[in-house]
């Protein structure tokens, strides 16, 4: 899907006049179509997960995040829940045994699921820092139902390729019925996931209940701080 300037914008929370001058500076990937600059998602999302200013190390990132989809990340995850029974030693069997119940919340074949998912990891590992990735398919999967993201407590950390190189804990298994959708919820993650307490809470490995709450709490600060 092209998205354009203002999508952009829109999805991240932010001014097309940023995104202008990202462009202007040659911060964000881009092409041009019919002499308009146009994004990829997959681009889009490789350039956030490597850049600081989409993993919690700007001032404003409560701004960044705050947008119109007030919820929306609580409502994936209670669609998806929180899995604690997940066993693996390794990246491919995570990512099949957690498909594998996952899949048919979407009605959606496990093997096939397991195999999308795995080729995005030989894209580019989807492994933030702070021992936390964000497994998904690399183009939006068509005709699931519900935006929907599952997360996952391993019991023993693995290696997941991670940008700090360090063993990842805790996985969020994300579905979008849209790829503006999908960057959206992966911007929250991102921002969710780069907060000192909410590491924290990661390593207790809450149940659901738990987690909803948390998760419900540091949303409503961030629509507080809404444009």
């Amino acid at each position: 899907m092209d998205l354009k300037i203002q999508d952009v914008a829109e999805l991240l929370s932010i001014s097309e006049e940023t995104v202008l001058h990202w462009l202007l500076e040659g911060k964000i990937p881009s092409y041009k179509l019919n002499d308009q600059h146009r994004f990829s998602r997959i681009e889009v999302e490789n350039w956030m997960q490597q850049n600081p200013y989409f993993m919690g190390k700007h001032s404003k990132e409560e701004t960044v995040l705050s947008g119109s989809q007030q919820f929306s990340l609580y409502r994936a995850l209670n669609r998806g829940g929180v899995h604690h029974t997940i066993e693996g030693v390794n990246k491919k069997q995570v990512i099949c045994n957690t498909l594998a119940i996952v899949a048919g919340q979407l009605h959606l074949d496990a093997g096939v699921l397991s195999e999308l998912f795995l080729d995005r990891e030989k894209l580019m590992s989807t492994g933030f820092n702070h021992g936390v990735a964000v497994p998904h398919a690399r183009e939006c999967i068509q005709h699931i139902p519900f935006d929907l993201v599952s997360v996952v407590f391993l019991k023993n950390p693995i290696d997941y390729g991670a940008l700090d190189q360090q063993p990842v804990h805790t996985l969020f298994f994300l579905f979008a019925t849209s790829d503006k959708t999908h960057l959206h919820l992966l911007a929250k993650i991102a921002h969710l996931s780069s907060h000192p307490q909410a590491l924290d809470f990661f390593q207790t490995r809450p149940e659901k209940g738990s987690f909803m709450e948390f998760v419900r709490e540091w949303e409503g600060k961030l629509s507080c701080h809404g444009t």
